[in-house]
């Protein structure tokens, strides 16, 4: 609905800016051709300058993040951010760690790397908790695929 609203107001302004400068032309006595072209030129950038502001207010102060296609158009989408309940469900990729898990080479989410920078380590399940050894220690972890099973998600930061 409001890129409908968005689209009306742009047209009434095309509208609005065309007949105040076809109005200057039948109203004023005859010119000069210069005065006609400075007339025209400030309309242009009083048009420019009312569609920019008219783009800033629409914009409501979201960040936008922009999109590269493989066409080679840019698309600009609002990064709208996370409430909170959603942010504990986002695990850093960073925690990921190669290790010897019952004898084969794993993925595992580091405990002591989540306890650092996730806030919320202890309530994720037990039944994913693993421990694993790396480089000849005994540390703990979580299953990525049991976390994931579970609604979690690896995400950069």
């Amino acid at each position: 609905m409001p890129a409908i609203r968005n689209m009306h107001r742009k047209f009434i302004a095309v509208v609005l800016a065309a007949s105040v400068t076809i109005t200057g032309f039948f109203a004023a006595p005859a010119r000069a051709d210069e005065d006609v072209a400075k007339f025209i030129a400030g309309m242009v950038v009083l048009g420019l300058v009312g569609a920019a502001i008219n783009e800033a207010k629409d914009d409501g102060g979201k960040e936008r993040k922009v999109i590269h296609s493989h066409s080679g158009i840019v698309y600009q989408v609002p990064v709208v951010p996370k409430p909170p309940a959603v942010w504990r469900y986002d695990l850093p990729e960073h925690c990921l760690r190669t290790a010897r898990l019952r004898g084969e080479n794993r993925s595992v989410l580091s405990k002591r790397c989540l306890e650092r920078h996730y806030d919320y380590t202890r309530s994720l399940p037990d039944r994913c908790e693993v421990i694993y050894e790396r480089k000849n220690n005994y540390r703990e972890g979580f299953r990525p695929n049991c976390l994931r099973k579970r609604g979690y998600r690896l995400t950069a930061w």
